[in-house]
């Protein structure tokens, strides 16, 4: 609840502006998935076999597809977290990102349901995604 008392609105995956998914990559699947479902309530929604990768477990929050965890590449970073935010227009935005010296990392690319994604950094290195809702 916001200082005022009221709850947040809740906003449909991908709308613009507001986080639209959120991604772990780590190392402890199960540990992470019970830590977080413990303290967060979430619950699991589809698990997508990414291969000899992993199983990309996603989550839901209030009954809504709300993110997704995996586990970590042997050459990959440390855990983390990922945020994706919702874009109208996924090339518009990833033009933005690199007219304002940010860098796209990977895609852009469809996910399952239809939405496209693209991990991006800003000129500083933080890492962020951006996410287009089905149209």
């Amino acid at each position: 609840k916001n200082s005022g008392g009221e709850s947040p609105l809740k906003m449909p995956m991908g709308t613009p502006g507001h986080i639209a998914w959120r991604e772990l990559t780590t190392n402890g699947n199960d540990v992470a998935w019970a830590f977080y479902a413990a303290l967060f309530g979430w619950t699991k929604g589809a698990g997508h076999n990414m291969g000899p990768m992993c199983i990309y477990q996603t989550f839901e929050i209030g009954g809504a597809p709300a993110g997704g965890m995996m586990k970590a590449p042997p050459d990959s970073s440390p855990p983390a977290w990922l945020y994706y935010f919702g874009v109208a227009a996924l090339d518009e935005a990833v033009t933005r990102v690199q007219a304002g010296g940010g860098k796209l990392h990977r895609g852009p690319m469809k996910v399952p349901g239809d939405a496209r994604v693209a991990v991006c950094s800003d000129p500083h290195g933080a890492m962020f995604g951006l996410l287009a809702a089905p149209q």
